[in-house]
């Protein structure tokens, strides 16, 4: 149980840093700012922040705009409110830069990205729009360094290294300090009442650890289950947990974190090394050259094999980036029905809000089922993919 424990501590750290290192881009050279640049470019941007908060007070509801700013990572967790009257939660905004080293601070410091700070702005859809600036190249919410007239210094950008704390990355956070305290609980509590019936939180994840272990690990690996278990756990938990979480409207929940395709591709990826260090001869010898097969076929049927080492992980992927994403944009669909019927009339979106807060309830009580049942897809197809890869000659 110990080695175990510190396993899936291991496995859990190991899916936050590598989401980290995601967010960040080695980039090209460039030209650095001096002290006059940061005030000038702080002065320009403050004197176009009223502009900009008009711009985006006179703009009518944009559903798809709200759906976007849920699903999407961001450097604040938003509360309410929109432009200048919004709330918000700030979060540390980390950059090395390479000419001119590590700058931390709040993202407060960017006024909801109506201001420059030290020499860097958060991109908005404005900002995008008023310099002309392609979405492709520079996305919504990017942190840049800006010139002394507030442009886009896009070869100062390419210098820049981002490790800062966004919405996703605390709530990562948040899940593997969660996942690590239930179950180094877990394991104190079975070393202290060895023989005894469980109690409190023991009772509760007894039934799911067995599950995992009698209708998971052993019917899809076989007498070499006991090495997999840490990590299936870990994966089981982590996805589960996660998906709950995101449907709490309430910090450190209301996330999209395992619709961010950066967190199914780590967990992805880590199924994949598993599996592909684990396979042992009978494995490899039924891609390349599966026994019993005539030579002409093996021409048609090693390269589909082959690729089913890789397809295997991107369907992971797509299946619980689709599904996690899906279920949120449904939810706010419907509750964005309710802005939408009201901009026409009061009356109508009095009327509209009782079925649309009804299906929006009653779509999350599904997401619930929903989050379980792709932890327990994801746990089990990577289950059966270690089976295949350590089955014996006679399996």
């Amino acid at each position: 149980m110990n080695n175990g424990k510190y396993i899936v501590i291991a496995i859990s750290l190991a899916v936050f840093f590598t989401s980290i290192f995601n967010k960040c881009v080695a980039q090209g050279e460039g030209n650095s700012h001096n002290e006059e640049v940061v005030r000038n470019v702080i002065v320009d941007s403050e004197e176009s922040l009223d502009e900009s908060d008009a711009v985006l007070e006179e703009e009518s509801f944009n559903a798809g705009e709200m759906i976007m700013e849920h699903i999407d990572d961001s450097h604040e967790w938003h509360l309410w409110g929109k432009g200048s009257s919004s709330v918000s939660v700030p979060l540390p905004i980390i950059i090395y830069h390479q000419d001119n080293g590590f700058s931390v601070f709040m993202s407060s410091n960017f006024h909801h990205g109506h201001t420059a700070y030290n020499g860097y702005r958060l991109l908005t859809e404005h900002f995008l729009h008023h310099h002309e600036i392609d979405p492709n190249d520079y996305p919504h919410d990017m942190v840049v360094a800006v010139t002394a007239d507030g442009k886009l210094d896009k070869a100062s950008t390419l210098k820049i290294w981002d490790f800062s704390i966004t919405k996703n990355v605390a709530a990562l956070l948040t899940s593997v300090f969660l996942l690590m305290w239930i179950f180094i609980s877990i394991a104190k509590t079975y070393n202290k009442r060895v023989g005894q019936a469980p109690t409190g939180m023991q009772s509760f994840m007894e039934p799911i650890i067995m599950f995992i272990r009698d209708d998971i690990a052993k019917p899809s690996i076989g007498d070499k289950y006991e090495k997999f278990m840490p990590y299936l756990l870990t994966l089981f938990f982590f996805i589960w947990i996660n998906n709950v979480m995101g449907l709490i409207p309430l910090i450190p929940g209301g996330t999209n974190l395992t619709g961010n395709i950066a967190i199914p591709i780590v967990l992805a990826f880590f199924t994949f090394v598993l599996t592909t260090i684990n396979g042992n001869a009978h494995y490899w010898k039924h891609i390349f050259a599966m026994p019993g097969v005539p030579k002409p076929i093996l021409l048609i049927l090693t390269p589909l094999e082959v690729a089913g080492i890789f397809i295997k992980p991107i369907v992971l992927v797509i299946r619980l980036f689709a599904n996690i994403t899906a279920g949120h944009i449904v939810m706010l669909v419907f509750f964005s029905l309710i802005f939408i019927f009201g901009e026409t009339s009061a009356a109508a979106g009095y009327g509209v809000s009782v079925a649309s807060v009804a299906f929006t309830v009653f779509l999350t009580f599904l997401e619930l089922l929903v989050g379980i049942i792709q932890a327990y897809v994801f746990t089990l197809l990577s289950a059966i993919y270690f089976g295949m890869a350590t089955a014996g000659g006679d399996h």
